[in-house]
């Protein structure tokens, strides 16, 4: 995977997670108000779920600056 594919799959990764952790927020909230503890536990887990993929996007996006820093040293 080049340095360019690694930053685009980490800028997609960053905005579904983001995407993901926001629908999180959003059930945890209705369920709080409704009292609906399962749909309010469903939005804690996307909340984690989205988080973990936007750090995964970031890793992937410092894999990529750091391919194309190493592909400029050489």
């Amino acid at each position: 995977m080049t340095d360019k594919n690694w930053t685009e799959k980490g800028i997609a990764d960053s905005v579904k997670g983001k995407a993901k952790d926001l629908k999180g927020k959003i059930k945890d909230a209705a369920g709080d108000l409704t009292g609906d503890r399962s749909l309010q536990a469903e939005g804690k887990l996307d909340q984690l779920k989205g988080k973990v993929q936007d750090t995964l996007g970031k890793v992937e996006r410092k894999i990529g600056k750091r391919t194309d820093d190493v592909d400029r040293d050489r």
